[in-house]
């Protein structure tokens, strides 16, 4: 039976380690776990924040995933935007979900994310 979510992957692209270390690791304070080494000659990058964990797995093929996303859950959701729209990462604002704050942006590579907070009930 399942009994969690160990990890999120995501494709990118050869040769976008650093700019995608500079995005999750840089922009988003995510901190980079070496990959063991019977994986490490494939590329790519893993991260991790608290419980989320999310590899990015090279993929010469490579096409963004713009419907399937990771939903990361954040604390003050205002300074996550304002952080990046700052650094020219666009961010969409969405009011569907009730009870949280919500926005979906993009990676270096296109794929789509989205970050949420929930938020009290009155």
């Amino acid at each position: 039976m399942i009994t969690g979510l160990d990890h999120i992957q995501l494709a990118a692209p050869p040769g976008t380690e650093d700019a995608l270390r500079a995005f999750y690791a840089d922009l988003l304070g995510m901190t980079e776990v070496r990959k063991p080494v019977a994986l490490a000659a494939r590329g790519g990058c893993w991260f991790e924040a608290g419980t989320a964990r999310l590899h990015l797995g090279i993929e010469p093929d490579f096409r963004p995933a713009r419907k399937a996303h990771p939903g990361f859950r954040v604390h003050d959701i205002e300074a996550l935007a304002t952080r990046l729209t700052t650094a020219g990462t666009p961010v969409t604002w969405d009011t569907t979900l009730p009870n949280h704050r919500r926005f979906h942006s993009v990676d270096p590579v296109g794929n789509r994310l989205e970050f949420l907070e929930p938020q009290e009930c009155d």
